[in-house]
């Protein structure tokens, strides 16, 4: 069980103020916590693998295809540009 003076310590560490009463309440709640976390390492994991995730999700990722672009989808987008300088399609800057 922690003691007061431990609970006083770590609130020291953690530059939290708490009267005697709160320390001495604090040090059965965290008693009973960490006596939880101690349960808890009485369970038997030895057959269970490790995961990263809890729902088991993976990252789905597809392989880049090139498409080739044809003479009139190339003729869209260029009429989709605002202005046009010298030989160049002028676009809103992008930031």
């Amino acid at each position: 069980m922690l003691s007061k003076n431990n609970v006083q310590k770590i609130a020291n560490l953690a530059r939290i103020e708490i009267s005697d009463e709160e320390a001495e309440k604090y040090s059965k709640e965290l008693s009973d916590i960490l006596g939880f976390v101690e349960k808890l390492n009485e369970a038997d994991t030895d057959k269970i693998e490790p995961i990263a995730h809890i729902t088991g999700a993976k990252n789905v990722t597809r392989e880049d295809e090139i498409i080739e672009a044809n003479a009139e989808t190339k003729e869209g987008i260029i009429k989709n540009f605002p202005e046009k300088k010298d030989r160049f399609d002028k676009v809103k800057a992008v930031f």
